[in-house]
């Protein structure tokens, strides 16, 4: 299980990402810095139940953003936003922010579920 930890880990590196935001004048590269918090998976304990919440979550992720590809692309292409080329970039970049929001916020639900969980927990 070390590897699998370990990997999700290695997420964290996109927040270096971020630094092109700092140095260039493309901005939008500073929202790579929220990766930075998946570094936490080098250090706390991996279980069972850690593993199926990030796969899990993971799985949630996809499916999101599939479909959001999917549709962002068809409405851009309906609606004339563009060229074919341009819907599906438009699409494909909405699909990955949604996939990296749907994955944040899935993964954060698990974890303060288990915290509380665990704080909480009648002995």
């Amino acid at each position: 299980m070390r590897s699998k930890r370990s990997a999700y880990g290695f997420l964290g590196l996109l927040s270096l990402l971020g630094l092109l935001g700092i140095f260039t004048e493309a901005r939008a590269f500073l929202a790579f810095f929220a990766f930075a918090v998946d570094f936490e998976y080098f250090f706390i304990p991996s279980d069972e139940m850690l593993e199926e919440s990030l796969n899990r979550s993971a799985a949630r992720a996809f499916l999101w953003g599939m479909v959001t590809v999917a549709l962002v692309s068809l409405g851009c292409f309906l609606a004339g936003h563009g060229s074919e080329t341009q819907a599906l970039a438009t699409g494909l970049a909405a699909g990955w922010g949604v996939s990296v929001a749907v994955y944040a916020l899935s993964t954060a639900y698990y974890g303060f579920r288990e915290r509380w969980g665990l704080e909480h927990d009648p002995e």
